[in-house]
């Protein structure tokens, strides 16, 4: 896929175009990184508050409707409790924030990949090509946060894929980040908006948000074909090229993370497909296609040796990391495609069900005719339009009980 090089590469012209443009040297905007290359992390960055900035660099293009867009590389917290660093982009509205001070909407990515390479802000058009209704949801005010999660952009690690605690905290300190940025306006108002893995994301964020970050208010979490039950979705997908690209993502991820030999999983003759499948960057239809080339020599071969889900500690990662295991935290929103393959309509519906049984308010609003890919394209109308009905303070809808 592309090149990490090339991308700073254009980083850098887009830094020394701005600067000629504007009719000063680079280095006299704000938060002028040491290096172009932003996500080298030097010794001793990581250490701070969570959500606090460590470097900002512009995007180039701004935001849709005329307004600022930055890469953005602030602290977190790792699996261990340890102090990391997360890379994201943020988009802001034109002009002056209101007195009050604008609401943030945390927008959770699909899966992308689980290696440096794949982190979406690395790509020049983010903002245009991976998050939908991003133009829509400025024009009504909000600043746009966008986490890569850990391990994505930043040399040396690896991404805890539906590690629910690492997705869920890197979210929220992304809107603590946004809130951090001079000139964004952010309040501690905010909803997360997920698509698939980043549904899985957004689900953890409001099961996360009350105690990890007490000084934000989360007012509903919106999803569109979320990762809800893991045992269920390996078990209806590892049978097709999107199944098989996810399960070696997660497990080249989880054996990394957790120093156990892949060799244990997956089977000598499958090793070189395996590998090529977990190291894979998933941004575009095109590259999705490429899936099917990529996994074809798994149609013969066999791939996995053990059923992971059977299995110590794989079968206990796949539970710890199921959501609807706590309180929502706020409204939940899920739009769910009707021909989606990947996340099945009843397994959607099956967790929206349990949600209701634990009190929770659920919408749940089906796509009629969409797969899996188009789900947030097709869902953020109503996503939207619902976010902005919480941010009003008006009582949540529900459909438990219809």
């Amino acid at each position: 896929m592309r090149s990490i090089a090339a991308w700073f590469s254009l980083l850098a012209v887009t830094w020394l175009a701005l600067g000629f443009s504007l009719g000063f040297w680079p280095e006299k905007l704000p938060f002028w990184p040491q290096r172009l290359s932003v996500y080298e992390l030097q010794p001793g960055e990581t250490e701070g508050e969570p959500g606090s900035i460590i470097r900002v660099s512009p995007l180039a293009g701004g935001s849709p409707g005329g307004g600022d867009a930055f890469r953005i590389l602030y602290r977190s917290t790792g699996l261990n409790g340890e102090p990391i660093a997360v890379a994201g982009a943020i988009f802001m509205p034109p002009g002056p924030a209101p007195e009050r001070g604008r609401t943030v909407i945390a927008w959770a990515h699909p899966t992308s990949g689980v290696v440096e390479a794949c982190a979406p802000s690395l790509m020049p058009d983010v903002g245009v090509t991976l998050i939908w209704g991003l133009a829509d949801m400025l024009a009504e005010g909000h600043v746009v946060v966008a986490t890569d999660y850990p391990g994505l952009g930043i040399s040396g690690q690896i991404h805890p894929y539906l590690i629910g605690v690492s997705e869920g905290r890197a979210v929220l300190d992304s809107v603590r980040a946004a809130r951090a940025l001079p000139r964004s306006g952010a309040s501690n108002n905010f909803a997360v908006w997920g698509h698939s893995q980043g549904g899985h994301a957004a689900l953890f964020t409001g099961e996360l948000a009350a105690s990890y970050a007490p000084d934000l208010n989360l007012v509903g979490v919106a999803t569109a074909a979320p990762a809800t039950y893991l045992i269920e979705l390996f078990e209806t997908d590892i049978s097709t090229p999107m199944g098989k690209e996810m399960t070696a993502m997660g497990l080249y991820a989880w054996t990394k993370l957790y120093n156990k030999p892949i060799s244990g999983l997956i089977e000598s003759a499958a090793m070189a497909p395996f590998y090529e499948l977990a190291h894979d960057c998933i941004e575009s239809v095109l590259e999705l296609a490429a899936l099917g080339r990529a996994e074809k020599p798994l149609e013969w071969t066999p791939f996995l040796k053990v059923d992971p889900t059977e299995i110590k500690p794989w079968r206990e990662l796949f539970e710890a990391n199921t959501p609807g295991q706590a309180p929502a935290g706020a409204p939940v929103f899920i739009a769910q495609g009707t021909l989606d393959t990947t996340v099945r309509p009843d397994i959607t519906q099956k967790f929206a069900a349990a949600l209701c049984r634990q009190g929770e308010r659920v919408r749940l609003v089906y796509l009629n005719g969409v797969g899996h890919i188009y789900a947030a394209q097709a869902g953020i109308g109503q996503a939207l339009a619902w976010m902005d009905d919480r941010f009003r303070g008006l009582p949540a809808p529900s459909d438990c009980g219809s």
